[in-house]
């Protein structure tokens, strides 16, 4: 009998993000939970104050079903899906990569609420998020060693030891590397739809990597899936005009998920093609701050990259469908050395 374990936990994610959005939405409203629009954006992302945020409890609730729900099929099919789970290093890697997304989306949903809440527009300061997404990064890595991670794959090289030598450099990079794209995926949310149409477009990528490895990926398959029936879920409210924004809850938990599944395949070097969208706003916006600190000019019309295109006239169905073809076009290239096995 074929394997449905991907498809169940695809579908229910879908649906639960996508039925929530009939709850989650009006009862948001009801708290006046409300996105407070910066000065410092486009002028004409005024008119979109006072929608509902930190929608991205839909996306974590459509996930974690999903899973649940993908799980529970495997177990009573007999899916290779929990036969690999049995392996130890598997287990760990899979358990730890959705408590790496919740954490970082928890250090999320504090932000917005302190934002919304509290009505402190800037939510966390940067001193405290940092040290916050380090702390779950490091705990993260931990974990994964604890679990029996020793080595990494890079294409081209090979499986790399990681556990002395110049293999322990593995270490401090993949500290900075979750880092860096949890918030590159963060400043990524900045348009209706943009950020789950891109990591829609990354977890498919994902889903088909962990079927052509299959050893010990298919519970990352299962993963994927959940990920990706999630943002498709909740782009049906948050495509524009969007009737909710997912907030920091939500680009934190998809950066969150992204990393995870990349390590959860042994190829965490893979996200830097499949996620080219989020490393050209992330380095947008570091090279639009440095160079203006020197010059006290600017390289883009506004940063993260998304607005510069906003500024220079795009739509914001256009910026949506080009940066989610550039991702496309990433995740090929990175789909290259998986299925050619370089």
């Amino acid at each position: 009998m074929k394997d449905l374990t991907a498809i169940i936990s695809a579908v229910v994610a879908f649906a639960v993000t996508a039925g929530l959005g009939y709850i989650l939405i009006p009862y948001l409203k009801r708290l006046k939970f409300g996105q407070t629009i910066l000065d410092i954006g486009p002028n004409w992302h005024k008119d979109k104050q006072g929608t509902p945020t930190m929608g991205g409890i839909m996306i974590v609730a459509g996930l974690v079903v999903g899973v649940c729900a993908g799980f529970g099929y495997a177990a009573m099919s007999g899916s290779d899906t929990v036969l690999q789970l049995s392996n130890r290093q598997c287990f760990t890697t899979f358990i730890g990569g959705i408590f790496l997304a919740l954490f970082m989306g928890a250090i999320g949903f504090i932000d917005d609420y302190i934002k919304v809440v509290k009505k402190r527009n800037l939510g966390l300061s940067a001193r405290q998020k940092t040290f916050l997404q380090l702390l779950v990064s490091a705990a993260y890595l931990l974990t994964l060693r604890l679990g029996g991670l020793t080595y990494t794959n890079i294409p081209f090289l090979g499986d790399i030891d990681i556990t002395h030598g110049i293999g322990l450099i593995f270490w401090p990079i993949a500290l900075m590397f979750i880092y860096g794209f949890t918030n590159a995926v963060n400043l990524t949310d900045g348009i209706d739809g943009l950020a789950a149409s891109v990591t829609l477009v990354v977890s498919c990528a994902f889903m088909m990597a962990s079927v052509i490895i299959y050893s010990m990926t298919l519970p990352f398959n299962m993963l994927s899936a959940a990920l990706a029936g999630s943002c498709a879920g909740f782009i049906c409210w948050n495509a524009k005009p969007a009737k909710v924004f997912m907030g920091d809850t939500g680009s934190m938990f998809l950066g969150g998920m992204v990393v995870a599944l990349s390590f959860g395949i042994g190829r965490p070097v893979l996200l830097i093609f499949a996620g080219c969208t989020y490393l050209l706003e992330a380095l947008s916006d570091i090279i639009q701050v440095a160079y203006y600190k020197k010059t006290k000019k600017r390289i883009f019309k506004m940063a993260p990259l998304h607005h510069h295109f906003e500024m220079c006239g795009w739509s914001e169905q256009k910026i949506v469908f080009v940066f989610s073809a550039v991702t496309l076009v990433g995740c090929i290239i990175a789909l290259l050395p998986v299925i050619f096995k370089l």
